[in-house]
């Protein structure tokens, strides 16, 4: 079974949530399913450590993850128009499997949830396909052949699937956002299984 890698930080839920809907996008492709990781939150030395796995939701990620997977998607709440720290500190630790090539050839793409339709949505996918393009992954969006790019009134952008919340921190995606979240979920699902053809 060839497994894509849906690893996101989530603090509120909204990114929990619209992970969800990636890995059930994967899921909707023959002979691919979803690994769903998560990270876990940093914090200054001074402060308590967090527990080795997370008390609910998906698992801490480890590195035999992306080893082990044909795709990856990545997911973070906006952070003053970039990815959250826990996400970043993750990512800055993979200097070996950047020098091992551990990703090179792997379709790859983003996701995130901000509070408002201004918060950042597209700087932060942006900034999170950086990292992904150092590692020699095969970077993918959204085509604007997904009608729902069309109809959308909040989240979704070519650079990958997103959640506006609101101001009341609602975690729920809307009709539009969901279906965003799982078509870029099976675009890459489909490109892990052609890529490894």
């Amino acid at each position: 079974m060839t497994e894509v890698l849906v690893l996101y930080y989530s603090r509120g839920g909204s990114v929990a949530r619209l992970a969800r809907h990636v890995a059930r996008g994967v899921g909707e492709v023959d002979g691919v399913m979803a690994r769903l990781r998560t990270v876990p939150p940093v914090a200054a030395s001074t402060q308590t450590a967090s527990p080795p796995e997370p008390e609910d939701g998906a698992p801490y990620v480890l590195r035999q993850d992306l080893a082990e997977c044909a795709g990856l998607i990545l997911g973070s709440p906006t952070r003053f128009g970039n990815m959250a720290a826990p996400l970043k500190h993750f990512i800055d630790g993979l200097g070996a499997e950047w020098a091992s090539g551990t990703l090179v050839g792997k379709p790859a793409a983003v996701f995130t949830s901000t509070a408002t339709m201004h918060g950042g949505q597209e700087s932060t996918l942006l900034s999170m396909m950086v990292p992904l393009l150092h590692h020699g992954c095969v970077v993918a969006g959204i085509p604007y052949t997904e009608a729902a790019l069309h109809s959308t009134r909040g989240g979704g952008t070519p650079y990958g699937a997103s959640h506006v919340s609101g101001m009341q921190d609602d975690p729920q995606p809307s009709d539009d956002e969901a279906l965003l979240a799982r078509s870029l979920g099976r675009r890459i699902a489909q490109l892990a299984v052609k890529l490894q053809a």
